[in-house]
């Protein structure tokens, strides 16, 4: 079965951001043999968030608008998110990561798509079909394949535990970001970054840890799927390719290339509502104009009238319906 690129295309872009998340994994352990993960959890996202700064400023005293305003409401799930994803996960990850193999870190970040979509389904009642649950299955099985360690107590290790409980964060992180995906991507995780990069990297300090050198710093910022990471391990740092390695990574494929492949399509009908976000003038999006409101894509506040229809679709801004 293909990929339909266009229902999956922000699929593929969090695929990419994936990539360039598993493969700093290895080059964060380097790191670790000078600073403490502490430290160094708060470097990295306070790096993130100065480097989204500049990309802020470089828009302009009056850049066009790419997503609503953050409204109140808004700041109790962003203050969530950033507890959970920006000052708990990374933390975890780097403690795990400190005492574990590169390789396997970068793979049992994959738990953190099966649990997201736990939380998604349980608590936000968000519809996921059949082949996604069996794809959530075999990442869990090749998850716990890279986890078990037969000399370890309960026989698994505390560090991929700690693992595992930062993914966790993210997938809470991942739920709650949902609750504020009409505003503009680049200040809600550009808050996120000062936020928590700021907060660890002070109580890192407050604790007696000390700042890397400057290559060290720049380093923490280098950024280029989880398989990708596990490569770059088995490749730069020596690590061994054992044969659960290798099952991990093929059941880990099978299971991506599944949620790639996922075709959601049924009757559905749209409730009438209003609200502000980025988008263009597509089915879902027939309304009247001012006049100034700028090219597409633009943002403005916008009434939806309801409609029933099928098509292929999934749970974004328009698509929370009950099925």
């Amino acid at each position: 079965m293909a990929i339909d690129f266009g229902i999956q295309r922000h699929a593929l872009l969090a695929l990419a951001a994936a990539a360039l998340f598993g493969a700093s994994t290895p080059f964060a352990k380097l790191l670790l043999a000078e600073i403490t993960p502490l430290m160094l959890a708060g470097l990295l996202y306070l790096g993130g968030g100065c480097g989204l700064a500049l990309s802020l400023l470089a828009r302009g005293s009056h850049p066009r608008p790419r997503g609503a305003p953050l409204a109140a409401r808004d700041w109790g799930w962003l203050s969530g998110a950033i507890l959970s994803g920006g000052v708990a996960a990374p933390v975890l990850l780097l403690w795990g990561l400190a005492g574990g193999g590169a390789a396997e870190t970068s793979l049992l970040l994959n738990f953190e798509a099966v649990i997201t979509v736990l939380i998604a389904a349980a608590l936000f009642h968000e519809a996921v079909g059949a082949r996604v649950w069996f794809a959530m299955l075999v990442m869990l099985a090749g998850g716990f394949a890279l986890a078990y360690d037969p000399g370890a107590m309960l026989s698994l290790s505390a560090h991929s535990l700690a693992i595992v409980a930062a993914c966790i964060g993210w997938a809470v992180d991942n739920n709650l970001t949902r609750k504020v995906a009409s505003a503009d991507p680049v200040v809600t995780t550009l808050i996120k970054g000062l936020a928590a990069g700021s907060f660890n990297l002070a109580l890192g300090l407050a604790l007696g840890g000390k700042l890397p050198a400057m290559g060290g710093v720049a380093a923490a910022h280098f950024s280029t799927a989880p398989f990708i990471g596990a490569a770059i391990a088995i490749l730069v740092l020596g690590e061994p390719f054992t044969v659960s390695f290798g099952v991990a990574l093929l059941l880990m494929v099978a299971a991506t290339w599944m949620v790639l492949t996922e075709r959601h399509t049924h009757e559905h009908t749209h409730e009438r509502m209003a609200h502000t976000h980025p988008h263009v003038h597509d089915e879902h999006h027939q309304h009247a104009h001012r006049g100034d409101e700028g090219p597409e894509p633009h943002v403005h506040e916008h009434a939806h009238e309801p409609i029933q229809h099928a098509h292929p679709h999934l749970p974004d801004l328009h698509h929370r319906h009950r099925h």
